[in-house]
């Protein structure tokens, strides 16, 4: 059944414009529902490894609660994150249609490849994939996330590698809060989600489950004029599942958790699709103490990811097999920590482990035939240990962090045939420090700065897999090495009952960034490998904003400009000063929300970037773009809820990728759905 795309305009135009009709005449009786506290002190962060007030912390932090997600227009969690300038995955395509390998997010206009350069997490367990470091934006149930906290700026004094951007914590749903909840969705491209959760607490002891259904015909991704007779829509099938045994409260017991991903997806040719299947399990323990409190937590996962690529004909006439590819990976995991406040002073001590084993099968076909299979394998492993002091006095806040990591690769091996091939394995040891002070002056006004260290060792993804995305294929390079960063940043922030207005300058400095380079190109082809490029810096300024002007509006938005570019590459200086890939200059979101209780919600988003580069050598321009999202919900009593959304309003086209055909992000998307609100 295809939804019709004219019954949509009337059904989003009715509900769109009724809300904005009656909240104009501001009812006396109608209260705004609020999306984030606007008195920042009443605002608590876990990303920093301890709960610690956001009006004393230095770094840059978004909050986005529950509301401000389930309100935000889009499919996936990456979609929901872009109300943060400067968030942007490895493209600008939307995780329901981007290969996963290309699923990596970029903070603070560093760029990202396959691999994050900003690590994402949840109850201290990392999200980015075991093999490669992208992130699977659907691994976890919709309706299980409480919020999502944004901390942009280096945090590998407290989190290890990849922290070098930043780190995006998504704060699940704990078995002892009560839930009851579920939504519907259908929408064009024969869309249609389901999501719902159920949790209760009785006598200490707590359960929970949620699920969540995705599926789409997609989209196709190849812009018009360069499409042939291969191309197809890009679609996924998705499911996804929680369950969570407690025995505490808040405050102290132990809990056992596990979560699975299945997800089949076509990657735009009849030939090429791939499938993932991810099953998680976590365990952990929380305890006060005489002197503090304790936690610890156990972790693991099994994934297998399968994918095949093909080669297109010249004019896209025609495709043919070219390889097929198995990834099985495995992880164990364990961290734990000791926290303690004693009068002005706050001590955390702790440490993390994370072992990966991952192999990679390639079978080449020519012109129907298999050849002979390539197999590398290897172990990685990731050990460290942190320590932390934050102080707090008068109008002063003072952080001082630091952490030594051990990351090492070990048992790389390559078959072909029979023949057995040992490769290189980096072996690194770092030392990441960092410190933090705030100021706070006058009422509601604080001046912050912090100076830090970060690092990313490479995946095995990076070490030894050929990847391929359309027809771009990139090499492995078995000799790269971490990437070591250097920053600061420093920023004014005024809250008044009115608001908040923050404003921060960022330097970071990465030496030795593993990026693509090109080495060849055809009008149907690229040939890229993975290098540690010498040096790159961004720098530039970062805005937010939230304003409630009167109760039933709020405003809120950001803007950030990233002078990011290439400063250093001995072995082909003409690369200094380029423009760093996949990195806008310029990057903007406007936010407006109008809210009266007994008539609805209307939410519209507003997203500008500027032009950037697909690749290293700065060839491949993608064109800057504007988009205009918009959410409107009407209550049908006091559990129901009608729901109609709109991905790019304006149906504008945006350029997605160059690989080198042009490939397109997310049309004009439109869905109409139903919620219901049990216990909360």
């Amino acid at each position: 059944m295809q939804i019709s795309f004219k019954a949509f305009v009337v059904v989003v135009g009715a509900a769109l414009g009724l809300p904005v009709l009656v909240l104009g005449q501001q009812p006396s009786n109608g209260q705004a529902k609020p999306v984030v506290a606007p008195v920042k002190e009443q605002v608590t962060v876990t990303a920093f490894r301890t709960p610690l007030g956001l009006d004393a912390s230095a770094s840059s932090v978004r909050l986005l609660n529950g509301v401000s997600l389930e309100e935000a227009p889009g499919f996936t969690l990456d979609d929901r994150l872009r109300q943060v300038p400067g968030v942007e995955l490895f493209r600008r395509t939307s995780g329901w249609v981007a290969n996963p390998t290309t699923q990596g997010i970029s903070l603070r206009g560093l760029g990202s490849t396959a691999a994050s350069r900003t690590l994402v997490l949840s109850d201290e367990v990392p999200l980015s994939d075991p093999f490669g470091g992208w992130v699977h934006w659907n691994e976890i149930p919709v309706l299980a996330i409480e919020s999502v906290e944004v901390v942009r700026g280096g945090a590998s004094d407290l989190y290890g590698s990849s922290a070098i951007g930043g780190v995006i914590n998504a704060v699940p749903v704990r078995s002892w809060q009560t839930r009851r909840a579920a939504q519907g969705m259908y929408g064009a491209m024969n869309t249609v989600a389901g999501d719902g959760i159920f949790s209760a607490a009785r006598d200490r002891w707590g359960a929970l489950a949620a699920g969540s259904i995705f599926r789409t015909d997609g989209y196709i991704l190849t812009a018009p004029e360069a499409r042939g007779l291969v191309d197809i829509a890009s679609g996924v099938d998705s499911e996804s599942g929680r369950v969570e045994v407690r025995r505490g409260d808040a405050e102290r017991g132990y809990f056992l958790r596990g979560n699975v991903l299945n997800e089949t997806r076509s990657n735009g040719t009849p030939i090429t699709t791939n499938a993932t299947r991810l099953w998680r399990y976590q365990g952990g323990w929380d305890q006060p103490v005489h002197v503090g409190r304790v936690f610890v937590r156990g972790y693991g996962s099994d994934q297998g990811y399968r994918q095949s690529f093909s080669t297109i004909a010249t004019g896209r006439v025609s495709e043919s097999l070219n390889r097929l590819q198995r990834v099985p990976s495995q992880e164990l995991g364990a961290s734990g920590q000791w926290a303690s406040t004693i009068r002005d002073f706050t001590f955390v001590v702790g440490a993390d482990a994370r072992d990966v084993r991952a192999t990679d099968v390639e079978a080449p076909i020519t012109a129907g035939v298999a050849g002979a299979v390539t197999r590398f394998s290897a172990r990685q492993r990731a050990a460290g240990g942190y320590g932390e002091a934050l102080w707090s006095h008068g109008g002063w806040s003072a952080a001082l962090s630091g952490r030594v990591d051990d990351f090492r690769t070990f048992d790389a091996l390559k078959f072909v045939g029979t023949t057995k091939t040992v490769l290189a394995a980096p072996d690194e040891v770092v030392f990441d420090p960092r410190l933090g002070v705030v100021r706070r002056v006058g009422r509601g006004f604080a001046l912050t700065g912090t100076v830090f260290r970060a690092f990313r060792g490479p995946t095995m993804n990076e070490l030894y897999r050929t990847g391929q995305v359309g027809q771009q294929t990139t090499l492995a390079n078995d000799a790269l090495k971490s990437e070591r960063a250097t920053g600061f940043e420093f920023g004014a922030e005024q809250n008044t009952r009115w608001g908040t207005l923050r404003g921060s300058y960022f330097w970071t400095s990465v030496n030795r960034p593993i990026t693509a380079l090109l080495l060849s190109q055809t009008g149907t082809a690229q040939t890229l490998q993975r290098a540690n490029l010498g040096q790159i810096q961004s720098r530039g300024v970062s805005l937010d904003f939230v304003a409630h002007p009167v109760g039933w509006m709020q405003l809120s938005g950001g803007y950030q400009y990233a002078l990011a570019t290439v400063t250093r590459f001995d072995p082909d200086k003409t690369l200094v000063g380029k423009w760093i890939p996949e990195v806008a200059r310029n990057a903007g979101t406007v936010q407006m929300r109008l809210s009266q209780r007994k008539v609805g919600v209307l939410n519209v988003i507003a997203r500008e970037s500027g032009m950037l580069f697909d690749d290293s050598s700065n060839i491949n321009v993608l064109h800057g773009f504007f988009r205009m999202d918009v959410n409107a919900e009407r209550s049908l009593g006091s559990r129901f809820d009608v729901v109609v959304t709109v991905q790019n309003l304006l149906d504008r086209r945006i350029d997605a990728g160059r690989t080198p055909t042009l490939t397109l992000a997310t049309p004009q998307v439109a869905t109409i759905g139903l919620r219901w609100h049990g216990a909360r």
